[in-house]
């Protein structure tokens, strides 16, 4: 998908339907003047309702629909009959996607499986007819109840990718190379930092038919956390991965400060990342020999890790095998 395609948050203002008015109609037929009431309830107004859709990946169809309006419910009639419901609206959107209060950044609710619906903002109810209010003591009430308003506001919707492994490392570690090896996903590669601007996803196959999705995600940089580099748009996609490798190039100058550096961005912007299962692995290890493979591990002993080349295909499998048994805890 290109870049430009690709919407990670969009501002939308939503509003509900207004709920019908009762009527307040008396019964008058030819031979029945005074028939009493027969006013019908008023509809409900149109809910406004998310719905998860697995084949989007994108909030793009809501960048430039700004404004969502469901129907209005319609008055109640004569003859106790009801006033049709307004018009629900729908919005479709990708798995991942949470909704906030657009003033207060309050959580309002997320979507994370494929059909599941929730009900943004629920319509107005339809007002009750004259036949409600009937009573021994006033036989013919001429009132009914209005309709009530719908509800109306701004909401930010947020877009966190949904992936069993997301790669974490610095501006060309080698993410968008490895993606490519190991699926047929087809991110934009290049020699120079922040190449990949927006998350990409490709789905791994692996041994008896079996796969697992593997989201490379933009670069990160020290202070990220901060809104540095890509900062706070890159770091929300995170959340939603089960596993985290991370990636250290073969050139780097110390492989144990840059982990520990993409440790403590993750922990500076949410805690709770450091109890995801991670792994580190070596990328580019075609520059390495294996004498300069065993002085690095023996510099990395305490962090579980593998070196690999996208490039020749080194350890692919060997990476594949570790993924999945820290994905299924083999």
């Amino acid at each position: 998908m290109s870049e430009n395609n690709f919407v990670d948050y969009v501002k939308i203002f939503c509003q509900s339907g207004n709920g019908g008015a009762g009527s307040a109609h008396l019964r008058r037929e030819k031979f029945v003047p005074k028939g009493g009431p027969d006013g019908g309830d008023g509809g409900r107004g149109g809910h406004i309702i998310l719905k998860g859709n697995s084949h989007m990946w994108t909030l793009l169809h809501l960048k430039y629909k700004r404004h969502i309006k469901a129907g209005h419910g319609e008055s109640g009639g004569k003859q106790c009959s009801f006033g049709a419901s307004g018009e629900d609206k729908i919005i479709e959107v990708p798995l991942g996607t949470v909704v906030r209060d657009s003033e207060t950044g309050e959580f309002i609710t997320e979507i994370t499986h494929d059909g599941e619906t929730r009900v943004l903002f629920q319509g107005g109810r339809g007002g009750l007819g004259n036949t409600h209010f009937k009573s021994a003591t006033n036989q013919t009430p001429r009132y009914a109840q209005p309709g009530e308003p719908g509800i109306e506001g701004w909401v930010i919707m947020e877009l966190k990718v949904l992936a069993d492994v997301g790669l974490v490392g610095f501006p060309n570690a080698g993410k968008s190379t490895l993606l490519a090896a190991v699926s047929a996903a087809k991110p934009k590669i290049a020699d120079y930092a922040f190449t990949t601007l927006t998350p990409n996803l490709g789905i791994v196959s692996y041994r008896d038919r079996q796969s697992f999705v593997m989201a490379d995600i933009p670069g990160i940089i020290e202070g990220a956390h901060q809104g540095k580099g890509l900062g706070l748009r890159f770091l929300r996609h995170i959340e939603r991965n089960s596993m985290l490798l991370f990636l250290v190039p073969a050139d780097a100058k110390d492989y144990r400060a840059e982990y520990n550096i993409l440790l403590n961005e993750l922990e500076k912007f949410n805690p709770e990342l450091l109890d995801k299962e991670r792994f580190l692995a070596i990328s580019k290890a075609d520059m390495l020999d294996e004498e300069l493979m065993k002085e690095i591990s023996s510099m990395l002993k305490d962090i579980p890790h593998l070196f690999f080349s996208s490039v020749t295909g080194l350890n692919i499998i060997q990476l594949k095998d570790r993924i999945w048994s820290v994905l299924n805890k083999v």
